[in-house]
């Protein structure tokens, strides 16, 4: 199984709960094809650098998994069928990306 960063932009017009629910369903999505959820981090509501959809800011969320190369193409599926997601970015992560997401992970962690 190879790690993944997964980030993605949801609709500013969402409510707490609808936010919790499109991470919940991400989440298990990942789980239930075999996945495994290393960290997951809530960025919160940002500007956007240019206007996607007609939207200025979204709701950002990072997910970081293992996973096999298979669970990506319908993960990303999963993402573009759902209105409430305005943009995503999916990648494979590196042995150098992992010991930074580690290190960065242990920063937070100690402030």
């Amino acid at each position: 199984m190879k790690q993944y960063e997964t980030v993605f932009i949801a609709t500013p017009v969402l409510s707490e709960a609808q936010m919790k629910e499109a991470v919940a369903k991400y989440t298990g999505f990942i789980k239930d094809n075999g996945g495994e959820i290393v960290y997951e981090e809530d960025w919160g509501l940002k500007q956007l650098a240019y206007p996607i959809k007609k939207r200025t800011s979204g709701f950002y969320y990072l997910i970081e998994f293992k996973a096999d190369p298979q669970l990506i193409a319908s993960l990303e599926t999963q993402y573009r069928r759902d209105e409430r997601i305005i943009r995503f970015l999916t990648f494979a992560m590196d042995k150098h990306a992992v010991a930074y997401a580690e290190k960065r992970r242990a920063n937070k962690q100690a402030k």
